[in-house]
């Protein structure tokens, strides 16, 4: 059985309501998703929708500024840095707000010109924060992570805006590469939330329980298969 990793803290369910509000997450456990991984999901999330918010995304961003000052330390970054793509935008709201240097990061360099892989000016020994917009087990994170240290920048740190928080995987892939994960909201504080809120019945809750309690299990009675890297 899956258990909650990591707690999203006091964003949790802010960030759940916003998510739902603007209809960036989606039930649909009697005719599931096929996520990036290969896996099988009755829910699904769209971070890239709170971009079109900016109320939303004011409140969020305000909120990872506040996790940065209560879980890393405002004076513990040097730079901070968006995955390609969805950690872009969020990256540089982030940046600002923090009044950081921003750069971000390709999934791999660039085939022409300096054949560059981050872009910005990330100077050697920064310390850098690496921003996302969601992690599921954590396995992309690790791309970028090997980026910035061949750049020679330091990197314990990533932030993300929704972190699956079922796949204990997450939290040991990153740690076993000295990478602190944070998440503002779980899918644990949207199913908390979508019951409070009237938008899932108990019926429907029962349903998304069991791929929460456990996903693995739940994907592959529903033909769900992990894709190699």
């Amino acid at each position: 059985m899956a258990q909650s990793t990591g707690s999203s803290g006091l964003s949790g369910p802010i960030v759940a309501r916003i998510l739902l509000e603007i209809a960036a997450v989606h039930f649909r456990p009697d005719e599931p998703f096929t996520l990036t991984s290969g896996r099988k999901s009755p829910v699904y999330i769209d971070c890239r929708k709170i971009i079109a918010f900016p109320r939303a995304r004011s409140k969020v961003i305000e909120l990872a500024a506040d996790l940065v000052g209560r879980e890393i330390g405002f004076e513990s970054l040097d730079v901070v840095a968006g995955g390609e793509t969805a950690g872009i935008p969020y990256a540089a709201w982030l940046a600002d707000k923090l009044g950081l240097p921003m750069a971000y990061i390709r999934k791999k360099p660039k085939g022409f010109g300096r054949g560059a892989q981050i872009e910005g000016d990330m100077q050697p020994g920064a310390r850098t924060l690496l921003v996302e917009d969601l992690a599921t087990d954590g396995g992309s994170k690790v791309n970028f992570i090997n980026a910035i240290r061949q750049a020679e920048c330091a990197v314990a740190h990533a932030l993300v805006v929704f972190h699956y928080g079922i796949f204990p995987q997450s939290l040991k892939t990153l740690g076993d590469l000295g990478v602190k994960l944070h998440g503002l909201a779980t899918w644990w504080d949207v199913l908390e939330a979508a019951r409070d809120t009237g938008r899932l019945d108990a019926t429907e809750t029962a349903k998304i329980r069991a791929f929460l309690d456990d996903p693995e299990g739940w994907s592959n009675a529903r033909g769900g298969s992990l894709k190699d890297e």
